[in-house]
């Protein structure tokens, strides 16, 4: 039986948008802190392969092969639990304040779950990377490397948890906060632990793995205990009868995450192909690679994060039963997302030298190779950002109704079907080599933008609106 709906808490009017404007502001408030976090977030990794590469190239070189593994791990666990952020903003928006608990506590069962499961297979990735033929010397310093990051996986996904439940509540700030504070503190304790300074023990890519570690349960619970002590989040008592079993929010957090975490594992998956790709053509290419992928990387975390506002923004307007307030907030992102894009757009192709030169010194001749692909590279990667903003917003906001099985197989296809196929084509068979790769990229991403934006238009027509209350 559906839960009675419950008074709002002091404040809870503020989630109704009464015009487009209000919808603008709403979003951007949401949006700027989780876009900061995000790019702080990708800084926490960084900082790992930063001062690995100080070590040596043995030791980047292990690095690199320990995260191609580690990473879609983490980052599809992540993805998982990060299905509490629309079912929470969808009970907020329906103000069924005892679901909200019982999502945020099933969203630690759910990471404690797949830590549990996940583990394992990472404590034995030695035995994979001898089916694969790796290097002996640099698989044994990769692994070690994953066998104590492995242990980071619960605090990481329950840090997940706490996000999706502050970002359903406007509370980003503090997401922004915990994860500023949490990349300063990594940076020092990865510093002291790899090369053995301020008196601790030189445990070189142990250490990285340990301080990333230390720090992702300092954050998780962090946030654990700013939600039980704040007294806009302690009623909630997430942790009251946490032992009992809630089978249903359970499942529902696994019948929505589960694809999210497919449809993340689809798109890493393809970029690391696509990284293997162009290793077929010369060590030039791969940096440049390297290069322009990192300035998109970049460029991606801000219709990131203004796409984790779009889940949260329609879950609660769909959750109030409000199609007015989905269809403002869907495309109120959608269009912040793209016009931001069409910026960092007209940056990669008309300052493509510039920025590639921030990677690779111009005036070494060494380089003049790969900055003149990396430069290439990254003007096609300017051609995409339109369709890599619409893509990754629209999904966000087709979470936010809960669709997330049909935008998973239209990413899985995209990806695989059209991007990695094409890719290959224009890169091998036509021979345009390291460009060919990019616009088979670029081809993924915009059959993908395509087809989900097209998804958000017809919500209507295709009966995904159906559910809402009224």
């Amino acid at each position: 039986m559906p839960e009675a709906v419950t008074a709002p808490f002091p404040g809870e009017e503020s989630i109704i948008s009464h015009s487009w404007a209000d919808e603008v502001r709403a979003s951007f408030r949401l949006a700027w802190p989780l876009i900061i976090a995000q790019l702080a977030q990708n800084l926490l990794f960084t900082t790992d392969v930063v001062l690995m590469g100080w070590l040596g190239p043995k030791y980047l070189a292990a690095g690199t092969l320990a995260s191609a593994f580690f990473m879609p791990f983490l980052l599809t666990g992540g993805a998982i639990v990060g299905a509490v952020a629309p079912l929470v903003a969808q009970a907020r928006g329906g103000r069924r304040i005892k679901d909200v608990r019982r999502y945020v506590r099933q969203g630690l069962w759910v990471a404690i779950f797949l830590a549990a499961i996940l583990q394992p297979v990472l404590l034995n990735i030695g035995v994979l990377y001898g089916y694969l033929g790796q290097d002996p010397d640099i698989s044994a310093l990769a692994t070690s490397y994953i066998v104590w990051g492995s242990w980071m996986l619960f605090p990481a996904f329950g840090l997940m948890a706490m996000r999706s439940l502050l970002a359903a509540y406007d509370n980003a700030r503090v997401i922004l906060v915990v994860t500023v504070v949490g990349v300063i503190a990594n940076a020092f304790l990865a510093y002291a632990l790899i090369f053995g300074h301020f008196g601790f023990p030189r445990l070189e890519l142990r250490g990285a793995a340990i301080a990333t570690g230390i720090v992702n349960v300092v954050m998780f619970l962090s946030m654990l205990g700013y939600v039980l002590l704040h007294r806009r989040f302690r009623r909630f008592h997430i942790l009251i009868r946490f032992a009992k079993p809630d089978w249903e929010k359970f499942r529902a957090i696994f019948a929505i995450g589960l694809p999210i975490g497919i449809t993340v594992l689809a798109e890493v998956g393809l970029f690391s192909v696509a990284a293997l790709l162009m290793g077929r053509l010369g060590a030039n290419e791969v940096a440049a690679h390297a290069v322009a992928l990192q300035l998109a990387s970049a460029a991606f975390m801000v219709p990131l994060g203004l796409g984790v506002a779009a889940t949260v923004r329609v879950g609660l307007a769909y959750g109030r039963g409000d199609r007015e307030g989905v269809r403002k907030a869907g495309w109120t992102a959608i269009g912040m997302g793209v016009g931001f894009m069409a910026l960092t757009c007209i940056a990669f192709v008309t300052q493509s030298h510039t920025l590639v030169g921030i990677f690779l010194d111009r005036n070494d001749p060494g380089n003049a190779a790969a900055l003149e692909f990396a430069a290439t590279y990254l003007v096609i990667a300017g051609l995409f950002q339109l369709s890599d903003g619409a893509q990754v917003v629209a999904a966000h906001a087709l979470r936010g109704l809960s669709d997330t099985k049909i935008p998973m197989l239209l990413a899985m296809f995209g990806y695989w079907l059209v991007g990695l196929p094409t890719a290959y084509v224009l890169g091998f068979v036509l021979d345009w080599r390291g460009p060919g790769v990019w616009l088979g990229l670029a081809a993924g991403l915009a059959f993908c933008a395509t087809l989900l934006v097209t998804r958000f238009a017809l919500r209507e027509r295709l009966g995904l609106l159906r559910s809402m209350t009224r």
